[in-house]
C-alpha cells in the first residue's frame, strides 16, 4: 500500500510477516502502540515484541486465542502496510522548533484516528457461497510505528500504520478483509493525506506563527532551499554505507549482515566526514548535528520570523466546477491500467486531492459537504457510466471520463473512414530485394507478406508478431521497395529511443510520433484542470510556445508515401487520434508494426487494436528467429498468449521441466540471484537484461550491483553525482537516462556508462558503442538520472541481449518481453518453497486484462468487476447520483 501523505519514504519496511514486522520493530526503536477501532471508537494499549509477533500471526496478542481460520497460503500478507509520510521541508521544520515538531505529531495524530476510522467504516469482509456477501466490519486493529530518520539518519518524521488482515465483522465472526478494496480504497487514503498536510488550520496556523507557508507543491517555501544539499549529503552517506557494507562482506564470505551490523554501519556512514562526531551516535548527538549542519547551510535559519496570515481561500470562493474537472482529470490519469474505466472511491480521491490543492484552510469536518457535492458533481458533469443498474460497490471501476469515451468512440469511426483497400507489391519482387539488401537470406512468409503489405497500396496496414519474428528486416526490405517506386518512409515510434533505432536500421528518415505531430502543427499543454489539450495551429497561427507565427509542416509527406509506425503497441489514444488528423491531411498510407502483448503506452491503450481491426491488410508474423534454441522460439509463442488455462498450466510445467525457473526462498534472495547473474554474465563478457516488476526493485538490485562493483574496485569512488532521489552515482557505473534532451543529445531510457565525473557535468558513454559520448549537467542527473544495471519492461523494451533473468512479481508483460531478450538464455526468478508454488505463479502472471479498444469492451470490463465484488444482502435501490450512459458508436 502506497503512503498517506505525499513523498517518498526511504525506510519502507514490509509487514506481511511476523518475523518481518519483529525486525522493522527493532529497528524503528519506537512504541509499538495497538489502536483498537470498535463502531467508530477508538482504544489503544501497547504490545511487547512477542504480543506483536502473536498478533501478526492472527492470535489475540492477549489471551492466544486464534482469530478465525489459519490462513492455508504461506505468501499471504498478514498485515498491509500504510505510511504517513510528508514532504522533507516537514520534518526539517519539527526539527529545528520544538513547537513545530508538537504541532506536526498532533497532525499526523488527527490524520491516524482518520485513516483507522475510515478503515473500519468502509472496509469489508466476505460471507456466504463464493464468498459473495459483503460483510461490514465491527472492529479492526492498527499497530503504528514512529520514525523520527530515515536509514541515512536524515530528518525524516514518518509513521508506519499496519493494519492486520484479520477483522471482526458486524456478525461477530473473525476472517481475513477484502484485500481487494483495502488495496483501491487506498488510492482515498493517500488523498486525505494530501488534504491533512495542506488544509489542517492548526497545522497551517502553527506554521503561519512561525512566518513560514506552504507553496504550490505543498513544501514549506522557506526551507524548501534545504532539500536539495542534505540530499546531497543523504546520496554520500549512502555512497559511505555501500562501502562499508561490502568491505563487511568481503571479511565474512557468504553471510549476511545483522541488524545489528546494518545499524552500525548506518551509524559510521553517517558520521565519517564529519568533523567533531560523536563517538556513539544518541538521539540528542544526531539532533544537535544535524540542526548545526543546517545552520550552516543557512545561517538565517534559525532566526526569528515574524508571523503571517495565511493566504487561504475560503470555502465560498472555492470554484466547485473547476475541482469537479480536477477530480476526473486525477481518476482519469490513473486508470490507464483499466482501460480508462475507474471508480467511485477514484472520484472521491481526485476531489480530496483538488481541494488539497486549491488553497482552502478548514477543518476537516467542514469539507465533507463540499467533497460530496463535487463528487456528485464530477461524476454527473465529467463522466459516463458503464454500468448503470443500482447498488454498485464504490470500489467497482464502471465510470469513465466523458472525453476518454468521447475519444474512444470519435476514434474508432475515424480509422474506419480512412480504411482504402488496394494491392500488396508481388512477392517476387519483394525476395529479389531481399537478395540485394542481404544475398543469402531467406524470407519467411510473414515477412514477405509484410514487406510486400507495407510496399503496397493499401491505406491501412497492421502487422504483429511475437518477439524476434525479425520486424526489423521486413522493414528494410519495405522502405527499399518504396524508395524504388518514388514512395518515401518516414518511420515513427511513441519513443525518440525506438524511433532513432527504427531510423538506423532500416536506412529511412526517422523522427518519434511527437516529433511528428508537433510538425504538424500540433501543441500539447495542461489546462487549469490538469488535462492535457491537444490543439492544432493554422499556418500563420502564433506558436504559443515560441511566440513565433508557425509557417506549416517542414516534413514533406504525399499521398504516395508511408507513415510506418513502430512498436505501435505502446500507440495511446490521445496521439493515435493526431496522427490520424496528419493522415487524413497529407492522404498517406499508414502501417503499424508492433506487439500489444508487450509494453503498453503510458496512456490510454487501445489505438493499435482500433488500427487491427480496420486494416486494409493485416499480417500476423509467427517465425521466431531471435532465439538459438528452436524449441524456445516455440515455446515463447505460447508464453505471449495462452489459449486459456489449460494451456498456460501446460506453458508453466514446461518453464520449469527446462530448467528456466530458479526458486528462491525470499525476495532478499531472489535480489542475490538476480545482482549474482548480472556479475556470471560480465565474467563471461556476455551482456544481460534483468528485469523487475517496479523500479523500486530495479534500483535495490542496481544498488546492490554497483556495491559489489565497489568492493571489487570496478568503480571509482573518489567523484561522485546525486542521481534521482540523491541516489549516488560513481564513475564506471551503468545508468539510464529518463528525459529526452536535444542539447545533450539524450533519450529517455537510453543507457550509458559514466565515463567521469567532473566539477560541472557527467560524461555518458553509451553501452554499445564507448566513443560515443554525451555530457550531462549535475542538475539534469539530479532530476532525470538514476542506475540502469536492472529495469522494468519499458526499459529493456526494444532491446536484445545475450541473457535474460526476470525478477518475481512482474506482470504478464513483463513476463514475455523479460523472457524474449535474451538470444541465448531466458530465465525468471520466482520466491516459492517448491515447484507447485511455482507453478501457482506463473499461471497467474500469464494473465492478462483484455484491451478495452472500444466502449463495448470497457463495459464488459465493468460488467465483470461487479461480479467479482462482493455486495450486501440487501442492496439498495438508488441508482448512484450524477452518472449518466452514453451511446457506444465504436463497436
Amino acid at each position: 500500500m502506497a503512503y498517506a501523505f505525499g513523498g517518498a519514504c526511504d525506510a519502507t519496511l514490509t509487514a506481511t510477516t511476523a518475523d518481518g514486522v519483529t525486525a522493522a520493530a527493532d529497528y524503528a526503536d519506537g512504541a509499538m502502540t495497538r489502536y483498537i477501532v470498535e463502531n467508530g471508537v477508538i482504544r489503544e494499549d501497547l504490545l511487547n515484541r512477542e504480543q506483536l509477533k502473536d498478533w501478526v500471526d492472527g492470535l489475540d496478542p492477549l489471551t492466544g486465542e486464534r482469530r478465525g481460520r489459519n490462513l492455508e497460503s504461506p505468501t499471504a500478507d498478514l498485515a498491509l502496510d500504510s505510511t504517513i509520510n510528508a514532504p522533507k521541508t516537514y520534518s526539517i521544520a519539527a526539527l529545528l522548533d520544538p513547537e513545530l515538531n508538537a504541532a506536526y505529531e498532533d497532525l499526523q495524530d488527527r490524520l491516524r484516528d482518520r485513516i483507522i476510522k475510515l478503515w473500519q467504516a468502509e472496509l469489508n469482509a466476505r460471507r456466504g457461497v463464493h464468498s459473495a456477501i459483503r460483510e461490514d466490519l465491527a472492529r479492526i486493529e492498527v499497530v503504528e510505528l514512529k520514525h523520527e530518520r530515515s536509514r541515512s539518519l536524515d530528518p525524516h518524521k514518518h509513521r508506519h500504520l499496519w493494519l492486520n488482515v484479520r477483522v471482526q465483522g458486524t456478525d461477530g465472526k473473525w476472517s481475513n478483509i477484502d484485500s481487494r478494496v483495502a488495496m483501491r480504497f487506498q488510492n482515498a487514503i493517500n488523498a486525505e493525506g494530501d488534504l491533512a498536510a495542506r488544509t489542517d488550520p492548526a497545522w497551517i496556523n502553527a506554521l503561519a506563527a512561525k512566518g513560514l507557508t506552504l507553496n504550490a507543491d505543498g513544501e514549506i517555501a522557506q526551507l524548501a532551499h534545504l532539500v536539495r544539499p542534505l540530499s546531497k549529503r543523504a546520496a554520500q552517506i549512502e555512497a559511505n554505507k555501500i562501502t562499508q557494507t561490502a568491505w563487511w562482506k568481503q571479511q565474512h564470505p557468504g553471510q549476511e549482515p545483522s541488524r545489528d551490523v546494518l545499524n552500525q554501519i548506518d551509524r559510521w556512514a553517517w558520521a565519517t566526514g564529519r568533523p567533531d562526531k560523536p563517538e556513539r551516535l544518541a538521539e540528542d548527538d544526531w539532533a544537535q548535528v544535524i540542526r548545526g549542519e543546517i545552520g550552516t547551510l543557512d545561517p538565517q535559519v534559525n532566526r526569528p520570523r515574524r508571523p503571517v496570515t495565511p493566504a487561504a481561500v475560503s470555502i465560498e470562493d472555492l470554484d466547485l466546477e473547476l475541482l469537479a474537472a480536477r477530480a476526473v482529470v486525477d481518476a482519469d490519469a490513473r486508470s490507464t491500467g483499466t482501460g480508462g474505466r475507474f471508480s467511485v472511491l477514484d472520484v472521491r480521491a481526485g476531489v480530496l486531492r483538488a481541494l488539497a490543492a486549491s488553497g482552502v484552510v478548514a477543518e476537516r469536518a467542514r469539507l465533507d459537504a463540499v467533497l460530496r457535492h463535487v463528487v456528485n458533481a464530477a461524476i454527473g458533469t465529467h463522466t459516463v457510466t458503464l454500468l448503470a443498474e443500482p447498488g454498485i460497490p464504490a470500489h467497482v471501476k464502471r465510470l469513465m471520463a466523458t472525453e476518454t469515451a468521447a475519444r474512444k468512440t470519435t476514434l474508432a469511426s475515424r480509422i474506419e473512414a480512412l480504411a482504402t483497400p488496394g494491392h500488396s507489391l508481388q512477392p517476387e519482387v519483394i525476395e529479389r530485394l531481399a537478395q540485394l539488401v542481404e544475398p543469402g537470406r531467406t524470407l519467411d512468409p510473414g515477412q514477405a507478406d509484410g514487406a510486400s503489405a507495407i510496399a503496397g497500396t493499401s491505406r491501412i496496414v497492421a502487422i504483429s508478431g511475437p518477439a524476434g519474428t525479425g520486424k526489423t528486416t521486413m522493414l528494410k526490405l519495405a522502405v527499399v521497395a518504396l524508395r524504388r517506386q518514388g514512395r518515401n518512409t518516414i518511420v515513427i515510434a511513441p519513443t525518440k529511443k525506438a524511433a532513432a533505432v527504427a531510423g538506423r536500421e532500416t536506412g529511412s528518415a526517422s523522427s518519434s510520433l511527437h516529433q511528428l505531430l508537433h510538425d504538424y502543427g500540433w501543441r500539447w499543454a495542461t489546462d487549469a484542470a490538469g488535462a492535457t489539450r491537444w490543439t492544432r495551429l493554422q499556418p500563420g497561427d502564433t506558436d504559443p510556445q515560441t511566440g513565433g507565427t508557425y509557417r506549416g509542416p517542414t516534413i514533406r509527406i504525399r499521398p504516395t508515401d508511408r507513415i510506418v509506425v513502430d512498436e505501435a503497441g505502446m500507440l495511446d489514444l490521445e496521439a493515435a487520434g493526431a496522427l490520424v488528423d496528419v493522415l487524413e491531411r497529407t492522404g498517406a498510407g499508414v502501417a503499424l508494426v508492433g506487439d500489444e502483448n508487450q509494453a503498453l503506452p503510458v496512456g490510454h491503450s487501445g489505438a493499435m487494436r482500433l488500427f487491427w481491426h480496420r486494416a486494409d491488410e493485416r499480417v500476423q508474423l509467427t517465425s521466431v528467429q531471435r532465439f538459438t534454441d528452436p524449441a524456445w522460439a516455440q515455446l515463447t509463442t505460447r508464453l505471449r498468449e495462452p489459449a486459456g488455462p489449460g494451456e498456460a498450466e501446460r506453458v508453466a510445467d514446461e518453464l520449469i521441466r527446462t530448467g528456466h525457473v530458479t526458486l528462491a526462498n525470499s525476495d532478499a534472495d531472489a535480489k542475490h540471484l538476480m545482482t549474482g547473474a548480472w556479475f556470471d554474465a560480465q565474467r563471461h563478457g556476455r551482456s544481460i537484461a534483468l528485469v523487475t516488476a517496479t523500479h523500486a526493485e530495479a534500483q535495490s538490485i542496481s544498488e546492490a550491483i554497483q556495491a559489489r562493483r565497489i568492493a571489487a574496485g570496478t568503480i571509482d569512488t573518489t567523484r561522485a553525482t546525486a542521481g534521482q532521489g540523491g541516489q549516488p552515482i560513481f564513475a564506471g557505473d551503468i545508468v539510464q537516462t529518463r528525459r529526452n534532451n536535444t542539447a545533450a543529445a539524450v533519450q529517455n531510457r537510453q543507457t550509458w556508462t559514466v565515463k567521469s565525473i567532473t566539477a560541472d557535468s557527467v560524461i555518458l558513454a553509451s553501452v554499445s558503442d564507448s566513443t560515443e559520448l554525451r555530457r550531462i549537467s549535475h542538475d539534469y542527473a539530479a532530476s532525470h538520472l538514476h542506475l540502469g544495471y536492472a529495469s522494468t519492461v519499458y526499459g529493456v523494451q526494444g532491446e536484445t541481449t545475450d541473457t535474460a533473468l526476470v525478477g518475481p512479481g512482474v506482470g504478464a508483460a513483463g513476463l514475455y518481453v523479460g523472457l524474449t531478450r535474451g538470444r541465448d538464455r531466458n530465465d525468471v526468478v520466482l520466491v516459492a518453497p517448491a515447484e507447485p508454488g511455482a507453478k501457482t505463479q506463473l499461471i497467474e502472471m500469464m494473465q492478462r486484462p483484455d484491451i478495452e479498444a472500444t466502449l463495448h469492451d470497457s463495459r464488459a470490463a465493468a460488467r465483470e468487476d461487479l461480479n467479482r465484488a462482493a455486495r450486501p444482502a440487501t442492496a439498495p435501490t438508488a441508482t448512484p447520483e450524477g452518472s449518466r450512459n452514453v451511446h457506444d458508436m465504436s463497436r
